[in-house]
């Protein structure tokens, strides 16, 4: 197992995505029959105040309850084998480059990549690995029996998100004083306040208004790779995921992002299933 030294914590949501994780996989939920009509609708509803405005304790509640109410009774394998496509054909084009660009920063210098979202864990696992990323931190939903039973165990977020990282760091043996925390939303400022390299990426307004008091450096992200689902090759459209066909989309994907493409092909063919060590 590779030793890392330092980190960089990567929030996922308007983050790495330029949109949230749940929004993105709508139509891939919907179409593998688990989620439905109405509740496609009702969480649109209640994630359009955050992806308009930002985090807020009230919103960030429903949005909570509403994971828990929609995902009640999934099949757990059904959930995994969906967000293993759709993090090919829906998450990966709307991620940023400036992101991708960031993380191949950090994995060339040798640093672990850490993505931390409060997203549900089989859902940002997919794309962290597609990622090559070395941990992950997300929420954890209570299963029993093969099925999701809609109890949020662990929320990966705001306060437990900062706990979560100090846990992982005195594993690792990390100085978190010697990490970087990527993230737009205030929620997170209790990682930012650990870490001693705090970068707000298009900061919602109180995160904004803290990273000028405090004289952080913000990142501005714009570009998202936009690759389309007709680009992708043919086991995948077919959803038949095998080694060799992630392999190749890997390398495929990662060409194509922009100026770290090179880079990010070669650690995806070297390590195309890389085993991400998830924390929880």
């Amino acid at each position: 197992m590779r030793k890392f030294k330092r980190a960089a914590f990567f929030d996922l949501d308007k983050t790495i995505l330029a949109t949230s994780t749940t929004m993105a996989m709508h139509g891939p939920l919907r179409k593998a029959a688990l989620l439905t009509r109405a509740d496609a609708v009702s969480s649109t509803l209640r994630h359009l105040p955050y992806l308009v405005i930002g985090e807020g304790e009230e919103r960030n509640n429903r949005m909570k309850e509403e994971l828990g109410r929609i995902s009640n009774g999934w099949s757990l394998a059904s959930l995994r084998k969906v967000a293993n496509k759709a993090s090919i054909t829906q998450m990966y084009p709307r991620c940023f480059e400036e992101a991708l660009d960031e993380i191949a920063y950090h994995q060339a210098a040798g640093h672990a990549v850490v993505i931390a979202s409060a997203s549900p864990a089989p859902l940002v696992e997919p794309l962290a690995r597609l990622l090559g990323a070395d941990f992950v931190l997300a929420t954890q939903i209570e299963v029993v029996d093969g099925k999701l039973t809609g109890q949020v165990k662990e929320y990966n977020h705001g306060t437990e998100k900062a706990a979560a990282a100090r846990q992982l760091a005195a594993a690792q043996g990390w100085d978190l004083k010697d990490c970087w925390a990527y993230s737009d939303s205030i929620s997170d400022l209790p990682l930012f306040e650990s870490v001693g390299h705090p970068i707000p990426v298009n900061p919602d307004r109180p995160l904004r208004q803290i990273a000028t008091e405090r004289d952080w450096q913000v990142h501005r992200y714009s570009r998202t790779v936009k690759v389309l689902p007709k680009q992708v090759i043919p086991p995948v459209v077919a959803g038949t995921l095998t080694t060799s066909a992630l392999a190749a989309l890997a390398g495929y994907l990662l060409w194509s992002a922009g100026k770290q493409a090179g880079l990010r092909a070669a650690q995806a063919q070297q390590n195309p299933l890389l085993k991400i060590r998830t924390l929880w």
